[in-house]
Protein backbone atom coordinates (compact mmCIF):
# COMPACT_ATOMS: atom_id res chain seq x y z
CA UNK A 1 0.00 0.00 0.00
CA UNK A 2 1.58 3.66 -0.94
CA UNK A 3 0.98 6.91 1.13
CA UNK A 4 -1.35 9.17 0.75
CA UNK A 5 -0.28 11.32 -1.33
CA UNK A 6 0.08 15.37 0.03
CA UNK A 7 1.29 18.66 -1.40
CA UNK A 8 4.41 17.94 -0.82
CA UNK A 9 4.29 14.79 -2.11
CA UNK A 10 2.65 16.05 -5.19
CA UNK A 11 5.07 18.64 -5.68
CA UNK A 12 8.32 15.98 -5.37
CA UNK A 13 6.29 14.09 -7.91
CA UNK A 14 6.28 16.88 -10.28
CA UNK A 15 9.88 17.81 -9.99
CA UNK A 16 10.94 14.43 -10.34
CA UNK A 17 8.60 14.03 -13.71
CA UNK A 18 10.69 17.46 -15.23
CA UNK A 19 13.71 16.06 -14.11
CA UNK A 20 13.41 12.71 -15.87
CA UNK A 21 11.43 13.82 -19.05
CA UNK A 22 13.38 13.60 -21.89
CA UNK A 23 15.25 16.05 -23.02
CA UNK A 24 14.90 18.43 -26.46
CA UNK A 25 11.17 18.55 -26.53
CA UNK A 26 8.77 20.53 -24.31
CA UNK A 27 5.82 19.01 -22.65
CA UNK A 28 2.66 19.93 -20.63
CA UNK A 29 1.37 17.58 -17.90
CA UNK A 30 -1.93 18.36 -16.54
CA UNK A 31 -3.01 17.49 -12.98
CA UNK A 32 -6.88 16.31 -12.84
CA UNK A 33 -9.41 15.84 -10.21
CA UNK A 34 -7.14 14.91 -6.51
CA UNK A 35 -4.30 16.56 -7.89
CA UNK A 36 -6.10 19.85 -8.69
CA UNK A 37 -7.61 19.41 -5.80
CA UNK A 38 -4.45 18.83 -4.00
CA UNK A 39 -2.58 21.77 -5.93
CA UNK A 40 -5.36 24.28 -4.99
CA UNK A 41 -5.46 23.32 -1.24
CA UNK A 42 -8.45 22.58 -1.29
CA UNK A 43 -7.62 18.90 0.59
CA UNK A 44 -4.56 17.88 2.75
CA UNK A 45 -4.46 14.70 0.82
CA UNK A 46 -5.42 12.17 -2.29
CA UNK A 47 -5.55 8.48 -2.92
CA UNK A 48 -3.14 9.34 -5.72
CA UNK A 49 -1.95 11.83 -8.47
CA UNK A 50 -4.25 11.73 -11.62
CA UNK A 51 -2.27 12.86 -14.59
CA UNK A 52 -2.80 12.92 -18.13
CA UNK A 53 -0.01 14.38 -20.85
CA UNK A 54 -0.39 14.19 -24.73
CA UNK A 55 2.68 13.16 -25.09
CA UNK A 56 3.27 9.32 -23.07
CA UNK A 57 7.21 9.88 -23.65
CA UNK A 58 7.13 12.58 -20.31
CA UNK A 59 5.91 9.50 -18.16
CA UNK A 60 8.71 7.42 -19.75
CA UNK A 61 10.26 7.07 -16.16
CA UNK A 62 6.82 6.54 -13.87
CA UNK A 63 7.37 3.70 -12.59
CA UNK A 64 10.52 4.08 -10.98
CA UNK A 65 9.44 7.68 -10.28
CA UNK A 66 6.17 5.96 -8.39
CA UNK A 67 8.14 3.24 -6.58
CA UNK A 68 11.04 5.76 -5.57
CA UNK A 69 8.15 8.74 -3.84
CA UNK A 70 5.88 5.50 -2.78
CA UNK A 71 2.85 7.10 -4.25
CA UNK A 72 -0.18 6.14 -6.52
CA UNK A 73 -0.47 7.48 -9.95
CA UNK A 74 -2.96 7.82 -12.49
CA UNK A 75 -3.19 8.42 -15.85
CA UNK A 76 -6.32 9.95 -16.85
CA UNK A 77 -8.49 12.75 -17.86
CA UNK A 78 -12.34 13.64 -17.88
CA UNK A 79 -12.56 12.05 -21.19
CA UNK A 80 -12.01 8.41 -20.06
CA UNK A 81 -15.28 9.42 -17.87
CA UNK A 82 -17.65 11.85 -19.70
CA UNK A 83 -18.00 13.67 -23.11
CA UNK A 84 -15.53 16.03 -24.03
CA UNK A 85 -17.03 19.33 -23.39
CA UNK A 86 -16.34 22.16 -27.10
CA UNK A 87 -13.30 24.29 -26.21
CA UNK A 88 -11.65 21.86 -23.79
CA UNK A 89 -8.39 22.69 -25.01
CA UNK A 90 -8.25 26.00 -24.09
CA UNK A 91 -9.67 26.48 -21.02
CA UNK A 92 -6.51 24.51 -18.92
CA UNK A 93 -5.18 26.93 -16.62
CA UNK A 94 -1.28 27.20 -16.32
CA UNK A 95 0.54 26.62 -12.70
CA UNK A 96 4.25 26.13 -13.30
CA UNK A 97 6.87 25.45 -15.67
CA UNK A 98 10.00 23.46 -14.50
CA UNK A 99 12.87 22.63 -16.97
CA UNK A 100 10.96 20.78 -20.76
CA UNK A 101 7.74 20.50 -18.52
CA UNK A 102 5.04 22.82 -18.03
CA UNK A 103 2.36 21.66 -15.78
CA UNK A 104 -1.36 22.84 -15.80
CA UNK A 105 -5.06 22.13 -14.05
CA UNK A 106 -6.94 20.31 -17.01
CA UNK A 107 -9.81 22.08 -18.00
CA UNK A 108 -11.98 22.99 -14.89
CA UNK A 109 -15.35 22.33 -16.63
CA UNK A 110 -14.26 18.86 -17.56
CA UNK A 111 -12.77 18.38 -14.35
CA UNK A 112 -16.20 19.77 -12.71
CA UNK A 113 -18.13 17.59 -15.28
CA UNK A 114 -16.34 14.09 -14.21
CA UNK A 115 -16.91 14.85 -10.37
CA UNK A 116 -20.68 15.68 -10.62
CA UNK A 117 -21.74 13.01 -12.92
CA UNK A 118 -19.90 10.38 -10.61
CA UNK A 119 -21.43 11.94 -7.85
CA UNK A 120 -19.67 11.06 -4.44
CA UNK A 121 -19.31 13.56 -1.94
CA UNK A 122 -15.75 14.26 -2.21
CA UNK A 123 -16.19 14.88 -5.46
CA UNK A 124 -19.18 17.03 -4.98
CA UNK A 125 -17.36 19.18 -2.74
CA UNK A 126 -14.44 19.63 -4.73
CA UNK A 127 -16.79 20.77 -7.60
CA UNK A 128 -18.05 23.27 -5.20
CA UNK A 129 -14.41 24.55 -4.62
CA UNK A 130 -13.73 24.90 -8.61
CA UNK A 131 -16.83 27.02 -8.81
CA UNK A 132 -15.71 28.93 -5.47
CA UNK A 133 -12.34 29.59 -6.84
CA UNK A 134 -13.55 31.23 -9.63
CA UNK A 135 -12.38 28.82 -12.26
CA UNK A 136 -15.97 27.57 -13.32
CA UNK A 137 -18.69 29.77 -13.87
CA UNK A 138 -22.06 27.74 -13.42
CA UNK A 139 -23.99 29.32 -16.16
CA UNK A 140 -21.07 28.43 -18.33
CA UNK A 141 -21.18 24.87 -17.14
CA UNK A 142 -24.99 24.24 -18.05
CA UNK A 143 -23.99 26.25 -21.62
CA UNK A 144 -21.24 23.68 -21.94
CA UNK A 145 -23.14 20.69 -21.10
CA UNK A 146 -25.89 21.29 -23.10
CA UNK A 147 -23.96 22.03 -26.15
CA UNK A 148 -22.15 17.99 -25.42
CA UNK A 149 -23.57 16.61 -28.90
CA UNK A 150 -26.23 14.01 -28.10
CA UNK A 151 -24.37 10.94 -30.75
CA UNK A 152 -21.44 11.19 -28.75
CA UNK A 153 -23.13 9.43 -25.90
CA UNK A 154 -22.65 6.58 -27.93
CA UNK A 155 -18.67 6.63 -26.48
CA UNK A 156 -20.37 6.58 -23.17
CA UNK A 157 -23.12 3.95 -22.89
CA UNK A 158 -23.27 4.07 -19.25
CA UNK A 159 -24.50 7.74 -19.33
CA UNK A 160 -27.39 9.63 -21.03
CA UNK A 161 -28.06 13.32 -22.18
CA UNK A 162 -30.54 13.60 -19.48
CA UNK A 163 -28.90 12.24 -16.86
CA UNK A 164 -25.86 14.36 -17.22
CA UNK A 165 -27.74 17.55 -17.48
CA UNK A 166 -29.69 16.47 -14.22
CA UNK A 167 -26.90 15.71 -12.19
CA UNK A 168 -25.25 18.91 -13.65
CA UNK A 169 -28.34 21.04 -12.49
CA UNK A 170 -29.20 19.46 -9.37
CA UNK A 171 -25.52 19.95 -8.37
CA UNK A 172 -26.00 23.88 -9.36
CA UNK A 173 -29.12 24.13 -7.92
CA UNK A 174 -27.77 23.09 -4.24
CA UNK A 175 -24.52 25.86 -4.77
CA UNK A 176 -27.19 28.27 -4.06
Amino acid sequence: MRDDLTRERLEGLLQELARTAPRGKAYRVYLVGGATALYAGWRSSSVDADLFSESDEVFRDIQAIKERLNVNVELVRPEHFVPPLAGSDRRHVHIDTAGMVSYYHYDPYAQVLSKVVRGFERDLDDARHFVQSGMVDPRRLCDLVAAIPAKTYAKYPSLSPEAVEQAVNAFIADLK
